[in-house]
């Protein structure tokens, strides 16, 4: 994949992914939310949300826009609802991420495939309303391998490459959609970093085989949520989860990286081990409601700058924003917006 997903502007904008639903679509501020609509009525009102989280990015500036994810309940089983050989109503309560958390996770009882196309409407709907760079964001093989209990394959590497195998055949009907970056979701990474250097990387590169658009991994500290806030506090004053894993990924075949910044202890030096990578920095909190100023922005893609090449930089949100107050969301939206403006005509 080495087609380009930039804009003519220095300093692009895109989202990491998720952005709050319309409380008349799911129940608002939660992640899992309970859909409010069922049948035809669901699918009309997820292409209509699907329309507003377009416009709202468009009116905030951003540059590479995403669906924000509003026809998923959640951005891993938003893809496994699609695959036979799971079986929703096994679930078992697993400790993901390493135990950070507890979810009920459904189990695969046979083998992996995809009953159809997963993700085709919203990603018609997005490319036909919008001209501009289309982002569609996809669950990593580590991260859902790490969100579902396994009674069939025995082999946590050979049931990710199967869900790899199976992302493939999605991220071809994508790149046929006119989808410009396919993005893969490893929040995983963070966790098991041996892993992702070896077998997580090789996953990716399966899921990516003989499709030409732009490929990028996004790998983040997680949501706002409690859990990961508590689990952040823990990890001292560097997080140096990154420097473990990103030379492997500066080898890889995978375009861009999409990392965490903004109000984290990650060591800025680290974004020189990604050396000829497009580097998505994160200069939103999506684990705070204050809003970030344009300033604030700036100095962040700034800092960046001081490491990665500038037209190398994309400025991005920390991590998806699905829990957050929607009037906050689109607050940071134009703060992302308006920073990275400010950058152009301060460091451009």
């Amino acid at each position: 994949m080495t087609k380009a997903a930039h804009t003519d502007v220095l300093f692009p904008t895109t989202i990491a992914g998720s952005l709050p639903k319309p409380a008349w679509l799911a129940e608002p501020n939660k992640l899992w939310a309970p859909w409010r609509l069922q049948g035809e009525e669901l699918d009309t009102a997820k292409d209509d949300a699907t329309l507003i989280a377009i416009k709202l990015q468009e009116d905030a500036g951003i540059d590479i826009v995403g669906d924000g994810e509003q026809a998923r309940q959640h951005f891993v089983h938003g893809f496994l609802e699609a695959v036979d050989g799971i079986d929703f109503n096994k679930r078992v309560e697993m400790g993901i991420r390493n135990d950070r958390y507890k979810a009920m996770c459904p189990t695969v009882v046979g083998e992996l495939k995809l009953r159809h196309r997963v993700h085709a409407r919203e990603a018609r709907l997005a490319r036909a309303h919008t001209t501009r760079k289309l982002k569609f964001t996809l669950p990593g093989p580590m991260t859902i391998v790490d969100t579902i209990a396994d009674a069939h394959y025995g082999d946590r590497i050979k049931m990710a490459f199967a869900f790899a195998a199976l992302l493939n055949q999605e991220v071809r009907g994508l790149a046929a959609d006119g989808v410009d970056v396919i993005q893969f979701d490893e929040p995983a990474f963070n966790v098991y970093m041996d892993a992702a250097a070896g077998w997580g990387i090789e996953a990716l590169h399966r899921a990516i085989d003989g499709v030409d658009c732009t490929s990028a991994v996004h790998i983040c500290y997680g949501y706002g949520i409690p859990a990961n806030i508590e689990w952040k506090a823990t990890l001292g004053a560097e997080w140096r989860q990154y420097e473990k894993f990103f030379p492997a990924l500066a080898k890889s075949r995978i375009d861009q990286v999409s990392l965490e910044c903004i109000n984290s202890h990650v060591p800025m030096n680290v974004l020189k081990l990604l050396d000829g990578k497009d580097v998505l920095i994160g200069v939103i909190d999506v684990a705070t409601d204050k809003v970030e100023t344009p300033e604030e922005v700036a100095a962040v893609i700034g800092k960046a700058a001081e490491y990665v090449p500038a037209q190398k930089i994309i400025a991005c949100t920390n991590c998806g924003m699905a829990p957050m107050r929607r009037e906050i969301a689109a607050l940071k939206l134009e703060a992302l917006g308006r920073g990275a403006a400010l950058a152009r005509k301060t460091y451009g």
